[in-house]
């Protein structure tokens, strides 16, 4: 059974709504047991990284999240903010992560750069690929992929990057080390190829 993991940050409907339509087998859900049993988990999110952390302390997921993914090797996606969550602590709010990825999650300062561009980061973005995947499979390297955010994931060790975007300076916008994949894109949102991808994970 694939589990969107529920802690109250999101967008999680529209990810169930994507994938039911191709008869993949989904619920949503907070309850321990069940992502227990999960043969894969979807770490989606929308909102602010501290809270999405108490949420995940209050609904006490922490721990059976730690067991499933890094001890039983769990497949996980992360979507934006849960994809996020994925690194060692964030900037917004100060707080520490889940600290599956060796990474620093960052707020878009472009004080130090002759480009004073909004934030948040919002539209559609090309992406540079790092590494082959699985997870680009079927997907053109000319396609784009809607982002929201304001802050951005930077990653300590460039073997766990699968893809980087640009917005002022270069960031991280796809991981994918072992079972954990994640993207700071939305691929719900980002019609046929986002969508590819998902598929492609949960196939894989």
């Amino acid at each position: 059974m694939n589990i969107i993991v529920d802690y109250k940050m999101g967008n999680m409907r529209s990810i169930l709504y994507k994938l039911q339509k191709e008869n993949i087998e989904c619920i949503i859900t907070s309850n321990r047991q069940e992502i227990k049993n999960a043969e894969k988990l979807i770490l989606p999110g929308v909102g602010h990284f501290k809270q999405a952390m108490k949420n995940l302390q209050e609904l006490n997921l922490i721990e059976v999240l730690a067991d499933q993914v890094l001890k039983n090797k769990i497949p996980v996606f992360g979507i934006c903010l849960g994809f996020q969550l994925m690194a060692k602590s964030s900037e917004e709010g100060n707080v520490r992560g889940l600290g599956w990825i060796d990474a620093e999650v960052k707020r878009f300062d472009f004080t130090k750069i002759d480009n004073n561009l909004p934030v948040p980061h919002v539209g559609w973005c090309d992406l540079s690929i790092k590494k082959e995947s699985r997870l680009l499979h079927n997907i053109d390297s000319n396609q784009r992929f809607y982002f929201t955010h304001s802050y951005y994931m930077h990653c300590n060790n460039q073997k766990d990057i699968l893809c980087t975007s640009d917005y002022g300076y270069q960031f991280t916008a796809g991981i994918e080390r072992g079972n954990i994949s994640g993207v700071q894109f939305h691929p719900e949102k980002s019609h046929k190829s986002g969508f590819q991808m998902l598929l492609n994970w949960v196939n894989k």
